[in-house]
């Protein structure tokens, strides 16, 4: 984990979300917490851990509130998949991309609570 690396994205990523937050872990390491507010109104919170940052991608859990049981794009661990692991590319991507793409995904998943049917192109894996 390149933990200034990680540092530095976060302040980075301050200019371009509101609520974005660095907090340690148990083993030494660094996660971001961040709130988002989708285009219905919204509200989410998310937790972004690094395992192995930056040469995989960052693994990304909501937990407010609770996503709902049979949601599409989501791992048999409950994070969700905002980018298929194969497209990740740690000399392109960084925090600031991860959290587009969350917000992203939470929109997608706000429409699909309200319709039943995930919006947009999906890659399956």
């Amino acid at each position: 984990m390149d933990i200034p690396r990680i540092r530095s994205e976060v302040l980075q990523a301050t200019t371009k979300f509101a609520l974005v937050e660095a907090h340690p872990t148990s083993d030494g390491g660094v996660f971001v917490k961040t709130g988002l507010q989708t285009s219905v109104g919204n509200m989410y919170i998310a937790s972004i851990y690094f395992q192995e940052y930056p040469n995989r991608m960052p693994s990304v859990w909501i937990s407010k509130p609770l996503i709902r049981d049979g949601s599409p794009h989501r791992y048999n661990a409950g994070n969700i998949c905002y980018l298929h692991p194969s497209m990740w590319n740690p000399g392109r991507h960084d925090l600031t991309f991860v959290l587009g793409r969350i917000a992203k995904w939470l929109n997608k998943y706000d429409i699909w609570c309200i319709r039943g049917q995930w919006p947009g192109a999906e890659v399956k894996h």
